[in-house]
């Protein structure tokens, strides 16, 4: 009998530790973390959504569309970079094209796309800024660079019947400046303009 209780004694031992882990680690820490989260960072915590009138419309993280069922642009609203992810923007397939940048097929989309956003704001091929012939790592970013978001302003404006400089000024308001001062690029994210621009016909 104690050949036998010494033997066990080490597979107990185990037991414990691991009752006890699973219960401090696998319990106890994600409740803190998912408590102080909600205290102090409540937006982001739950993901970080924006709604109108109570209603969500999407994710301040997470790019979408402004088109009708056809796939086609509606120029009332400002256009979001092209999207790799699934069918475009499909949060459940993030990725890119992994196409270099020798790639005909990349080259071939890039031109078409460049042409198509030539056409949609009037605007000359050399004046189309790379973001918005070309979608992110991720697929999903929903920032445009400013330059992407003034190219737009036009013709927003003109669907819209607002002049160009109240729009240029909810761009101009709507863009981020670099993390700390320092690091990215200026950003604009274009959910989070579209609200404010259908806020302007209330």
């Amino acid at each position: 009998m104690r050949t036998s209780r010494g033997s066990a004694r080490p597979y107990l031992a185990a037991l414990r530790a691991m009752l006890v882990l699973t219960a401090v680690l696998g319990i106890a820490y994600p409740l803190v973390l998912t408590g102080l989260g909600q205290a102090a960072f409540p937006f982001q915590a739950n993901g970080s959504r924006l709604s109108v009138g109570g209603r969500p419309v999407g994710s301040a993280l997470i790019g979408q569309s402004f088109t009708d069922a056809s796939g086609k642009p509606l120029p009332q609203w400002f256009q979001s970079r092209p999207s790799a992810a699934g069918d475009g923007y499909d949060a459940g397939a993030s990725g890119g094209s992994n196409w270099g940048p020798e790639n005909p097929k990349f080259i071939a989309a890039v031109n078409e796309r460049k042409h198509a956003v030539a056409r949609l704001d009037g605007v000359p091929e050399a004046a189309v800024p790379a973001d918005a012939v070309t979608a992110s790592g991720s697929g999903l970013d929903p920032h445009i660079s400013p330059q992407y978001a003034l190219l737009q302003v036009p013709r927003v404006a003109a669907a819209r019947h607002l002049s160009e400089a109240t729009v240029r000024a909810l761009v101009a308001r709507h863009t981020q400046g670099r993390d700390a001062g320092y690091l990215g690029q200026p950003a604009v994210n274009v959910l989070q303009l579209n609200i404010a621009l259908a806020g302007m016909d209330t």
